[in-house]
């Protein structure tokens, strides 16, 4: 199965990723960590009245990859959902709703992406679900209402 299925496998009926911030973000993170040790490499090979020796070069490059690794947090953001309720990753994190406090998903206005509804008008953003995916973040949210309409169905009251 693909990351960004509306497909479920296993316990899961719903799983689904963005498809181009990821793309993005990795792309981003290569140049980066390439401009990063490129510039690492280059800083002895002019004088500039600065004496540079082999830990700044390193030093230089090692910042760049972490720069990337934080640039790559983009590529985490998933949705799940089936039987156990609702699994949101984000860049940092991961948590699980059960159904009965799930209340529904929309896009708030000029939103980049879908935000669970919760009780008390709590929500959690969905970071998965992105309006810059277009048509595939439409077909994950309505698998995620079907999913959630029979769940919330079957959930004692």
């Amino acid at each position: 199965m693909s990351d960004t299925s509306t497909g479920g496998t296993g316990e899961w009926e719903l799983e689904y990723r963005s498809t181009r911030t990821p793309r993005i973000a990795v792309v981003v993170a290569v140049v980066v960590v390439a401009l990063h040790v490129l510039v690492g490499v280059l800083l002895r090979v002019s004088d500039t009245g600065v004496t540079f020796r082999l830990s700044d070069q390193i030093g230089f490059a090692l910042i760049g990859v972490v720069i990337g690794a934080a640039i790559l947090t983009f590529t985490r953001p998933r949705i799940r959902a089936g039987e156990r309720g609702v699994e949101i990753r984000n860049l940092v994190g991961e948590k699980t709703f059960d159904w009965d406090v799930v209340e529904g998903i929309w896009y708030p206005d000029k939103g980049r992406w879908a935000r669970l509804e919760l009780p008390a008008y709590e929500n959690v953003p969905v970071m998965a679900i992105q309006a810059s995916d277009g048509q595939l973040a439409v077909d994950a949210m309505e698998r995620f209402r079907e999913i959630h309409a029979r769940h919330r169905a079957d959930a004692p009251t």
